[in-house]
């Protein structure tokens, strides 16, 4: 196998076990904060809201210390090493305080996106970069799925403590392979990076406005898993329809890479929102079973056309040098855009009804749809 290949499949299985452990914490994470520990649902709720934010500034400040200091490496394996002990703080907490120091290391972990997605972008020619970032992504979601599978099949047999030790293991698994087995390149030199957004090109401008837009009406999962539950889907059947969602976004990431590849990131990426639009549409006027199973397998191939494609059209606009800056810059914007989504569409259920959400991001991603067609695709042969 050659280098660049080892590297993207390194970092796919690091990236499978980091979300193998994440969850199979992942449906007992709010009965643990409220059961276990005692606390508030609005504590649940601050907490997760820090995360969020944690998410976006860490991936921002990496970005632009990975460009700064020429070094990636450091931030993928330490990323992995932070999910691995929040989940040991999170085993030890017996005080609601206690959890906000691992909430913060738990999300502070995806420093790692930027650095590592800079690093595919780096070794992987322009023809087969969509289908190094499916692979990405394809291996995110099977980790997601095996650790949904792990938390079905263990949750009432071990303590929630138990689980929160046993799912740190994989996170701490992918940091030793990525420690011990990646190559960094020697950096290119070039100018200091800053965090600043005068390296967006006009079209990258376009295509983060239209992002912006898209992800306001990108709301929690919580909403469908909610919805579908209103709708007359039974509570312990959500589950497997979670699990059908991500093994169609697991499954079909790779293709749609190859796809992306072959007739362009733009075109993949408008099928995409289509697709989302096409779940909401669904949320709004059906409410059978079948219609309901077919939204969250459509919400899984529109993951899978979405997430790996958005990330190589970003880090094809950027220059190499402050690719990493750039890419950090773009997820901190939509991250920043995501914590009011939700809020919005809390807001917007209680005080119109519950196909008020799923309206709006119809509405919005129809708008996101539009704009696309205003964005050129860079032009060069890598």
């Amino acid at each position: 196998m050659e280098e660049n290949k080892k590297t993207v499949w390194l970092f796919s299985v690091g990236s499978f076990l980091n979300d193998l452990g994440y969850y199979a914490v992942f449906t007992i994470w709010p009965v643990f904060v409220t059961s276990v520990i005692g606390a508030s649902v609005a504590f649940l709720g601050f907490v997760d809201g820090l995360g969020d934010a944690f998410v976006s500034l860490s991936q921002a400040v990496s970005g632009l210390l990975s460009d700064k200091i020429k070094k990636r490496k450091i931030f993928i394996w330490l990323g992995y090493f932070f999910a691995f002990i929040s989940r040991l703080i999170y085993a030890v907490s017996t005080k609601s305080w206690q959890l906000i120091p691992g909430k913060i290391l738990d999300r502070s972990g995806k420093m790692r996106d930027a650095p590592r997605d800079a690093i595919v972008a780096d070794i992987t020619p322009h023809r087969q970069r969509a289908s190094a970032f499916g692979t990405l992504r394809a291996a995110d979601r099977a980790g997601a799925a095996s650790g949904l599978l792990i938390s079905i099949l263990l949750t009432g047999y071990l303590a929630y403590r138990k689980l929160f030790l046993l799912a740190a293991v994989p996170s701490l698994a992918g940091a030793l392979i990525i420690l011990l087995f990646v190559k960094e390149r020697a950096s290119q030199d070039g100018l200091s990076p800053k965090l600043s957004f005068e390296f967006f090109s006009r079209d990258l401008k376009i295509f983060t406005a239209l992002s912006l837009i898209f992800t306001l009406g990108a709301f929690s999962d919580s909403f469908y898993i909610l919805a579908a539950n209103k709708l007359g889907i039974a509570l312990k059947i959500i589950p497997l329809f979670y699990l059908i969602y991500l093994f169609f976004s697991s499954a079909m990431a790779i293709p749609f890479g190859r796809l992306s590849d072959k007739i362009g990131r733009r075109p993949v990426i408008g099928l995409a929102f289509v697709l989302f639009a096409a779940v909401n549409f669904i949320f709004v006027f059906f409410n059978s079973f079948w219609m309901i199973f077919l939204a969250f397998a459509v919400y899984g191939f529109h993951t899978a056309a979405f997430e790996g494609n958005v990330k190589t059209i970003v880090t094809e606009f950027a220059p190499t040098n402050f690719r990493a800056s750039i890419i950090g810059g773009f997820q901190m914007l939509t991250g920043f855009a995501a914590l009011p989504a939700s809020l919005i569409a809390g807001v917007l259920w209680d005080a119109i009804g519950f196909h008020a959400p799923f309206a709006l991001s119809f509405l919005l991603t129809a708008i996101a749809i539009l704009i696309l067609f205003f964005v050129r695709e860079p032009d060069f042969n890598g």
